[in-house]
This record gives C-alpha cells, sequence and structure tokens, in this order.
C-alpha cells in the first residue's frame, strides 16, 4: 500500500502560516484593547473626568467636588472609582425637590450621602456600604446629595442642621 502525502508549495505554507499570525495577533490584540478599556474604566474615574466642579464650604472644611447634574451624570455618580480624596465629594443637583433615594451598586468606595435643602442645611446623614443595592433616602424632599467618604462627616462633627456654604445652594430652580 502506497500512502500519498500532499505537501502545499512552500509558498502556501508561508501565506497561511502568516495569515494565521495576523489573525490571532489581530484577535488577541482587540482582546487585549477590550480587556484595557475595561480596566482603565474600572480604576479611573472615568466618566466623571468631565464633570463641572465647584467650591464648597462645610464649617471651616472647604470640599472640591464634581457636579452630577444631568440624569446620565447621576446615574453614573461615582461608579467604579477605587477611591476618593478625602477634600473631595461630588454634589447630585436635581431640578426640584423630592424624596431622593440612593444606593451603591457599582459603587467600590464607602459612602456617606448628606441630603442636603436648597440653602444648603443638611436634613439627614446615610452611610453606605458599597456594591449594596440598600437603599438610602432623604428624610424630607431635598434638590441635593452630598457624597463624600464614609466617616468625613463624622470626622468633622459635621451633624444634620449644618448648613454648607457655595454658590449653588444661592441659585434657585429654574
Amino acid at each position: 500500500m502506497t500512502v500519498l502525502i500532499f505537501t502545499p508549495p512552500r509558498s502556501v505554507c508561508n501565506i497561511a502560516r502568516d495569515l494565521f499570525r495576523l489573525i490571532v495577533e489581530f484577535g488577541i490584540g482587540c482582546s487585549l484593547l477590550l480587556v484595557g478599556s475595561l480596566a482603565s474604566a474600572q480604576s479611573n474615574p472615568g466618566p466623571q473626568l468631565g464633570l463641572a466642579r465647584t467650591q464648597l464650604t462645610a464649617g471651616m472644611h472647604r470640599l472640591d467636588v464634581q457636579l452630577a447634574q444631568t440624569p446620565e451624570q447621576r446615574q453614573i455618580g461615582l461608579m467604579w472609582r477605587k477611591d476618593m480624596p478625602l477634600h473631595e465629594g461630588m454634589l447630585f443637583v436635581f431640578e426640584q425637590a423630592t424624596t431622593q433615594c440612593f444606593w451603591m451598586r457599582n459603587t467600590l468606595i464607602p459612602l456617606t450621602a448628606a441630603f442636603v435643602e436648597d440653602d444648603g442645611t443638611i436634613v439627614n446623614l446615610a452611610d453606605m456600604q458599597p456594591q449594596s443595592d440598600d437603599s438610602h433616602c432623604s428624610s424630607k424632599p431635598v434638590r441635593f446629595v452630598l457624597e463624600m467618604n464614609q466617616g468625613w462627616f463624622a470626622k468633622r462633627q459635621i451633624k444634620p442642621g449644618a448648613k454648607l456654604g457655595g454658590t449653588v445652594f444661592s441659585k434657585r430652580p429654574s
């Protein structure tokens, strides 16, 4: 019995090998790009980078806060952040006063939410745990919610009834 083995010409083998290498490299490159993009989105403030900022005061303390003013900005909030500088936070600004409720899905750092009236008065505070769907609500209708690192208010003995300062609190909703 004779067995015939077909061996394509060398140029066909080279073309096939090169084509296979391109497919593999392209696939790996795309996968690395996707993984890199996801890792970057989770380790950086990502969508929060382009938000407007404002200065607030809490007694003698100055805060640099990002403003979440649109439904999309408020929905993303501080998701995926791994840390936040101590003097920074995020102020959620709503069009009208209503009972505001927050949860921590996809939020990686523990936060305290201060529910704030139009004049800057803190109505109530709520400590919130990372990646939790537990709902934390204002005890009365408010237009502002300030999120800070958990414990920030307690360490400074800032409690409900305290007043925050900033130009955002002097503006009336349009």
